[in-house]
């Protein structure tokens, strides 16, 4: 089976401190007592906080890490690579870029080929939600949010994550009621949605405020979520 796990954001600010509940979800959906995580920060220039961030939730979940890095690529066979990967987890950042360097390095055919052999999971927040969706609301391209038509496709329709942050929420529902973007999903910082091969499974929240949304040309439309909290 493949899960995907697409977060509008976390329910927690900063960049250290505690797992994030959305975290220690995705960490515990492939089932397994020690998952081999990998940990992909592209979208973030491959920063080195992003890594240490990762090191430290990665030691509160009781994963087993990795990063797979590509401006100073290290892994060349990416098939091997991700062989021993149970879950994949894709950082916020700048999504166009992401897929730019994905597509140049070639980790969307891999990546498609790992999905196809066994169960995986892949997930994150932001545009390690939107990516694999066929587009979104992106602000990859300055500080005005615009339309990205060019996703990964996995799932069908599109991602717009901090769903609650006006203009973005607004702005997402007039560009799918005029057709600029097909339909798809608005997601709160602090929510999330689980979808299974392709098919929806749950809605998620760690957060009382947060919210998800299915968003097409009538407006958008609050799903219910479960409360994942401990």
């Amino acid at each position: 089976m493949l899960h995907i796990i697409a977060m509008g954001g976390y329910e927690i600010d900063g960049p250290f401190g505690p797992p994030s509940e959305l975290e220690r979800y995705l960490f515990t959906a492939a089932g397994v007592e020690r998952p081999r995580v990998c940990l992909v920060p592209t979208a973030t220039g491959d920063s080195p906080l992003m890594r240490e961030r990762f090191a430290e939730i990665a030691e509160g979940l009781d994963a087993d890490p990795s990063v797979l890095e590509l401006f100073d690529r290290t892994i060349e066979d990416l098939d091997t690579f991700l062989d021993g990967i149970d879950i994949v987890y894709v950082s916020g950042g700048n999504t166009a870029n992401l897929l730019a360097v994905w597509r140049v390095q070639g980790l969307d055919g891999a990546l498609a080929r790992r999905a196809a052999a066994r169960d995986l999971v892949v997930g994150g927040a932001s545009a390690g939600g939107m990516c694999w969706f066929e587009g979104g609301l992106t602000d990859s391209f300055g500080r005005e949010t615009r339309a990205l038509h060019d996703g990964l496709g996995w799932l069908s329709g599109t991602f717009c994550p901090h769903f609650h942050a006006d203009p973005r929420r607004g702005r997402y529902q007039k560009m799918v009621a005029r057709g600029d973007l097909p339909p798809g999903w608005g997601i709160d910082d602090g929510a999330a949605i689980h979808v299974i091969d392709g098919d929806f499974h749950s809605a998620i929240r760690a957060a009382d405020d947060a919210r998800a949304y299915r968003v097409d040309a009538s407006g958008a439309h609050v799903v219910a979520c479960d409360d994942i909290r401990r």
